[in-house]
């Protein structure tokens, strides 16, 4: 029967007759040169409708039959067995691929991710500090009052300096709806404004800050980044960053791998920046009380410790018994009239949340949110529905 001969070298097929034997296959091209490929050796793989046979004598080469063709042949038995072997190769490759994919997140991104945050040039980490930093810009405003910024700024020099990195470290506070801090590659620290309303003294405060500048001294801000850019990679190798099942599985395995590495890099910040306010003359005793507020009273310890686990730092509560068994006396971190000055920033001093938001609303010039706000306030206190 005829079947087609592609020889590897060119791109036209051949037209050729077949003949299968008990030693083997055999045809002839159209110049008749003949072949015969040995039944050892012989690969069959289905396509479609038709049979593919390939021989390593002729390795570039292939011949292709209609598949009824084949099996009037007798050559059946032979494309089954080669089509579940193939099928059987491919679950094992799949599996493989999986177990690989589940190593590189769980393993290979934290255990290279703190190399790598080492091995990065300085000059490139302020390079990306600069993009970050006007990215944050983007989205949370400066504070006003440039005597608060200015204190700020200061504390966190005097605490970068008795650190070992090469940044210099710059801190300010900007507006923004939650209680956090947060240290940026190359060396900037924000810390916002409902923080800084939080903190009830100065050495609370102080304690934050020395907690970002050993974030910074230790490389934790790029050992984050690089964590996020291998699991950015991931996705984008495996799923095409997509939103199926497979996205959401390599997602969640990279926020796994956060949790462990994070809550390390945390408690590890939280002594540090006890011993550097130790080295700068610095009370340590802020950061207790602290946690401590942060932590509750009265939390049930259950719930603190499933909460711990499902976050990248450590519990409160926790955190903050550490802190109290290791905290020393020191010098205040501020003096009254540059407490006031802080306070005074983004309006920290003002605690009723409505009034804080209209404040917000009318340095970015929203009057007309302003006045929305004022008058649902009115509806709730009237009764009416908005």
């Amino acid at each position: 029967m005829q079947g087609r001969f592609h020889d590897g070298l060119s791109a036209r097929p051949a037209t050729v007759e077949v003949e299968w034997g008990d030693d083997g296959l055999r045809f002839a091209a159209d110049d008749g040169e003949p072949h015969f490929w040995p039944r050892d050796g012989l690969n069959v793989t289905r396509e479609g409708d038709q049979a593919r046979l390939s021989h390593p004598l002729e390795p570039d080469a292939r011949l292709v039959l209609a598949e009824a063709d084949w099996i009037a042949l007798g050559g059946s038995v032979a494309v089954e067995k080669r089509g579940r072997a193939r099928e059987t190769r491919l679950v094992i490759g799949l599996a493989a691929a999986g177990l690989s994919v589940t190593a590189f997140v769980f393993w290979g991104v934290p255990v290279f991710a703190g190399p790598l945050a080492r091995a990065t040039p300085i000059q490139m980490e302020k390079d990306m500090g600069r993009s970050f930093d006007a990215q944050m810009g983007a989205m949370f405003r400066r504070c006003e009052g440039e005597a608060g910024q200015g204190v700020l700024d200061e504390l966190g020099t005097r605490l970068a300096v008795q650190s070992d990195t090469p940044f210099d470290v710059r801190v300010r506070a900007v507006e923004a709806p939650f209680v956090n801090a947060f240290a940026l590659p190359g060396g900037s620290i924000l810390v916002t404004d409902d923080l800084i309303r939080e903190a009830e003294t100065p050495d609370e405060l102080a304690a934050v800050v020395a907690h970002e500048v050993a974030h910074i001294e230790k490389r934790h801000v790029m050992q984050a980044v690089w964590r996020s850019l291998g699991v950015g990679l991931l996705l984008d190798a495996v799923v095409g960053g997509g939103t199926g099942a497979g996205q959401q599985a390599v997602l969640l395995a990279g926020q796994a791998t956060d949790l462990r590495y994070g809550r390390d890099a945390e408690l590890e910040a939280d002594q540090r920046g006890q011993a550097l306010l130790v080295a700068a003359g610095l009370s340590s005793q802020g950061m207790a009380p602290f946690f401590e507020r942060m932590h509750g009273e009265g939390e049930d310890e259950r719930l603190a410790t499933a909460a711990e686990f499902v976050s990248t730092h450590p519990d409160s509560g926790r955190r903050a018994q550490r802190a109290r068994d290791a905290a020393k006396p020191g010098a205040s971190a501020l003096s009254p009239s540059e407490w006031a000055a802080v306070r005074a920033s983004c309006g920290a001093g003002s605690k009723d949340p409505v009034t804080r938001l209209k404040d917000r609303l009318r340095r970015r010039g929203d009057d007309a949110s302003v006045h929305q706000g004022d008058q649902m306030r009115q509806d709730r206190q009237t009764g009416r529905r908005p």
